[in-house]
């Protein structure tokens, strides 16, 4: 797979992204998918050829391997990784759409734009990005489970036992470097660890900001109630009222 031509596309992510954000995008780049091209494929380039049983019957290796490494590191990270990466097209796809609908808004009403800042993160927009964090910190999660599910936790035993069919009894069956394995298993599950608290960070750093909007503008209402002849308090809050405009039309926009 060109990895790089995923990261070209997801740069542009960078953009409309937080500071939690722009630290996840380095953790996924940096340290696993650079590690997974670079070190890990290689390790684990010679797992079936050089799997060993203490037999010479033929198709107990086999049988073993396949029982012991039901489902392959490598291709469950390669898995991972797109489908952590995946919801981040969302974003970029609903800032393409915003784009498009000024366009055309611009194009009919005399050089007016519908939005001051297409990927500003407003109205459905915000919604996109907050759900996208979901499925990150989702898939990352899911994975991390099936890996600790399929293997029994993150371990690489040096010695497995096996008394599958045609085995004519239990034998032992030993893998190729268990201790580098292991390593670079823990790594992978660590800096997916770290990935999803970023995104769990960034979500409530988002929702903490949109409370605190929601406080500021019933603030500005109170003091408008409380005296309604002061100009600064009328100017901020038609400046909220027109903010909140803004955001109903984009939602609205977005949901057609």
């Amino acid at each position: 797979m060109n990895w790089s031509a995923l990261e070209a596309l997801l740069s542009g992510v960078n953009k409309y992204s937080t500071v939690f954000g722009r630290v996840w995008l380095s953790m996924v780049f940096v340290f696993r998918v650079m590690v997974f091209v670079v070190a890990a494929q290689r390790v684990w380039g010679d797992e079936s050829k050089d799997f060993v049983c203490n037999t010479a019957q033929p198709g107990c290796n086999n049988v073993c391997y396949d029982h012991i490494f039901p489902i392959s590191h490598i291709r469950l990270w390669a898995l991972q990784l797109i489908f952590v990466t995946c919801p981040s097209l969302m974003v970029v796809g609903h800032v393409k759409y915003r784009e498009k609908k000024d366009m055309q808004y611009t194009a009919s009403h005399k050089g007016a734009h519908l939005y001051a800042n297409p990927g500003k993160k407003r109205g459905g927009l915000w919604w996109t990005y907050l759900l996208s964090l979901i499925f990150k910190a989702g898939f990352d999660a899911g994975f991390l489970y099936i890996l600790y599910h399929v293997y029994e936790g993150y371990d690489m035993p040096r010695l497995s036992k096996c008394s599958l069919e045609p085995c004519p009894n239990t034998v032992d069956c030993y893998i190729s470097r268990p201790t580098e394995k292991k390593i670079f298993t823990l790594f992978m599950v660590v800096s997916s660890a770290i990935c999803i608290l970023m995104c769990i960070c960034e979500m409530i750093y988002l929702v903490c900001k949109r409370f605190q909007k929601l406080l500021r503008r019933k603030r500005e209402e109170e003091r408008r109630v409380v005296d309604p002849t002061n100009t600064a308090s009328i100017q901020n809050l038609n400046n909220i009222k027109a903010e909140e405009g803004e955001i109903l039309q984009s939602e609205l926009i977005f949901r057609v």
